[in-house]
């Protein structure tokens, strides 16, 4: 069955969504929008996981650091929320763990 001319945005839609851009450039803008949130130390301490859910899971280096996020939990959903608007993170879950 022969098909006419698309859009093309409807064809770059569709080979972001075969090839997968569209996550990887999410991830980006998540990796982003964290260390801009959660100031230098994000970048040596933290690596930014999924976003399930709306819960947005960060590695990190020590149990030490995780607690200091913890206490700074609010202000960082208010700067990711701003730097992400299209995004919903209602939660950010801490997890030590290996960064590499």
């Amino acid at each position: 069955m022969a098909r006419g001319p698309q859009p093309i945005g409807s064809v770059l839609a569709d080979l972001m969504a075969r090839t997968g851009f569209a996550r990887v450039q999410s991830a980006a803008a998540l990796e982003a929008a964290w260390r801009e949130a959660a100031g230098p130390a994000a970048e040596r301490f933290t690596r930014v996981g999924a976003l399930r859910r709306g819960k947005l899971e960060v590695t990190v280096a020590n149990s030490t650091f995780v607690q200091e996020l913890c206490f700074q939990k609010p202000a960082l959903l208010g700067a990711l929320r701003r730097a992400l608007p299209d995004q919903t993170i209602a939660d950010l879950r801490f997890r030590v763990g290996p960064l590499g």
